[in-house]
């Protein structure tokens, strides 16, 4: 992996229908800042209206893979993950060299 070039960290999982509203106030006032202030930022937000991927792909670039190992250790990031997991199913997230663009 090219640290140089950073890092992408790949959020995937379901919103729960009903819980939507409850979901983006969460994600806007909650999640995003709490990710930006430990070093990363948002670099996409895809949707999947058709098909068999999961509705939400979520992409944060940081720029080394020491800042990305170091959120995976923190206790915060467990904490973040399951109120996130209030409103979604199967989450699932993954770490690979950033390129830009769309990645899965």
């Amino acid at each position: 992996m090219n640290e140089a070039a950073g890092v992408k960290l790949l959020l995937s999982y379901e919103v729960l229908p009903q819980m939507s509203q409850e979901y983006y106030q969460f994600v806007m006032s909650q999640y995003l800042p709490t990710m930006q202030a430990m070093g990363l930022q948002l670099s996409e937000a895809w949707h999947t209206a058709y098909g068999d991927a999961p509705n939400r792909l979520i992409g944060f670039v940081a720029a080394d893979l020491e800042t990305v190992q170091s959120l995976l250790r923190n206790e915060q990031w467990r904490v973040l993950n399951e109120q996130l997991e209030q409103y979604v199913t199967d989450f699932h997230y993954k770490v690979i060299p950033y390129r830009g663009g769309f990645q899965i």
